[in-house]
């Protein structure tokens, strides 16, 4: 049998099964302009039939056409793109970044930077979102979220110093349970409760002449000398002392601070903390800097400024105590747990940070702000009268330097000056509104505006607070 040869450069035409023709048919003439063939997506549908085309001739349909195998070249080509899937009849693996940044965000929404610990539980996250990722690099390639989320974890990882080996956290809370954590066990109550909303904090926080910001942001200013309680619950006390600050005055301020960590199973024994104007020790009383075992401690006192400022993180409760000195007096910021703050017995209810001051001691008519008194009228000679050398103008301008936004903050500061004369108490009403954007939970409410629910004071609002401001200190002298 003699077989016409192909010419060279001729595409061959389509297989056939042998016999299916009459050996002595001639072959076609070559046409002389051989029209193109449909484009098949790089071969794919006609070197493999797609799923229903192989049931069908299982099934004893109409015999098909032997195919021709694909080049060698190609072949190795899809082979090496990840195109050619087994006739197309496999489910492709499912990429699962969702579910890593799920776990990553579970594992990390209840950590504050103010807290200690903070960075050692962020990097475990982070090294464990990156071993998420890792396994599902496979079958996630190509997707956008996917590479996105492998870059930010590098820059995050960067940015907080984290080292890539190292502990990992689990996404079951109750793995890496640990009773003297706080976050660790507040987890895992989440977690087998199906409640995935992390941990309400509340700030307190003291300062001035006494300033008191409740647990329920409410601001008052009060007199309440001698030894008050501001927190008292099952697991923490704490307790100011107030003296006048000037001889015919109400106006008091804080010389002594009492704080008792009781005692709490494993983590920590009873630690009492006391400072006193010009002693601001580093440690407790008992000499130690921190309560529990290990080399992580479930309780701990930081130094961050000789003399002048200390920290304090109880990490079995959750809770952040910040003691400064400006001046002769102290202040105090302290964040916790509600649920902890709120946790103690009826016996317990005197709590200024907790109910506020009781009626009988506040200076601001309960109103919760300086500005309460606004829209009293005085005499307007009395308006650049000089209290200890300051005048309205010149309070507002030294405070306004500090402080630029005119919140109850600013009007302390205005209040303090004009009552004691001390410049101190300008750092003290800045450091308590530090103290607020580190400690308070929620930004929106860092700032305590007067009623008017404006920030800045203009024409006759500043007006009524000069009249205001004069009438308090009035009040204040009586």
């Amino acid at each position: 049998m003699m077989r016409k040869k192909r010419k060279r450069g001729l595409s061959p035409g389509p297989c056939r099964c042998h016999g299916s023709t009459p050996a002595t048919a001639p072959a076609p003439p070559p046409s002389p302009e051989p029209t193109r063939p449909a484009w098949t997506g790089m071969g794919l549908r006609a070197a493999a039939p797609s799923c229903a085309a192989a049931a069908a001739a299982a099934a004893g349909g109409e015999p098909r056409p032997r195919l021709c195998p694909p080049p060698p070249a190609l072949l190795l080509l899809l082979l090496s793109l990840g195109l050619l899937h087994a006739g197309d009849c496999q489910q492709p693996a499912q990429c699962r970044i969702q579910k890593c940044t799920t776990d990553f965000v579970s594992l990390t929404s209840h950590l504050n930077s103010a807290i200690d610990g903070f960075d050692s539980e962020f990097c475990k996250a982070l090294r464990a979102y990156a071993g998420c990722t890792q396994r599902t690099s496979k079958a996630c390639r190509g997707n956008l979220v996917y590479h996105s989320a492998v870059l930010g974890i590098s820059d995050l990882m960067s940015q907080r110093n984290c080292s890539k080996d190292g502990p990992t956290s689990s996404t079951n809370p109750e793995v890496t349970h640990d009773p003297c954590s706080y976050h660790s066990h507040a987890g895992a109550r989440e977690y087998r409760g199906g409640d995935h909303n992390p941990p309400n904090y509340l700030f307190c926080g003291l300062f001035g002449d006494p300033h008191l910001r409740t647990f329920k942001d409410h601001f008052q200013t009060c007199k309440v000398e001698g030894a008050w309680p501001l927190i008292d619950n099952n697991y923490l006390s704490v307790q100011v002392t107030n003296v006048p600050v000037v001889p015919g005055s109400s106006a008091t301020a804080t010389n002594k601070i009492t704080i008792i960590f009781k005692a709490h199973r494993e983590c920590t024994d009873q630690k009492v903390y006391q400072a006193v104007t010009d002693d601001l020790p580093a440690a407790f009383v008992d000499g130690s800097t921190s309560g529990g075992d290990g080399d992580t401690k479930s309780l701990r006192i930081v130094e961050k400024e000789s003399g002048r400022y200390v920290e304090m993180h109880a990490r079995y409760i959750g809770t952040t105590v910040f003691v400064r000195q400006l001046g002769h007096y102290l202040t105090l910021a302290i964040r916790m747990p509600e649920d902890l703050a709120m946790s103690y017995e009826e016996s317990q209810d005197l709590q200024l940070c907790v109910n506020g001051c009781p009626l009988s001691e506040r200076i601001d008519e309960g109103q919760g702000q300086v500005s309460a008194i606004l829209g009293h009228t005085l005499p307007r000679t009395s308006l650049t009268q000089a209290w200890h050398g300051y005048t309205l103008e010149t309070a507002n301008a030294q405070c306004h330097e500090k402080m630029p936004v005119k919140d109850i903050y600013f009007q302390s500061c205005v209040f303090d000056l004009l009552t004691t004369g001390d410049v101190n108490f300008t750092a003290a009403a800045h450091s308590a509104l530090e103290d607020v954007e580190a400690l308070h939970p929620r930004k929106e409410r860092w700032h305590i505006f007067p009623n008017s629910g404006q920030g800045t004071l203009h024409g006759g609002d500043r007006m009524s607070f000069s009249l205001g401001l004069t009438c308090l200190i009035f009040v204040v002298f009586l």
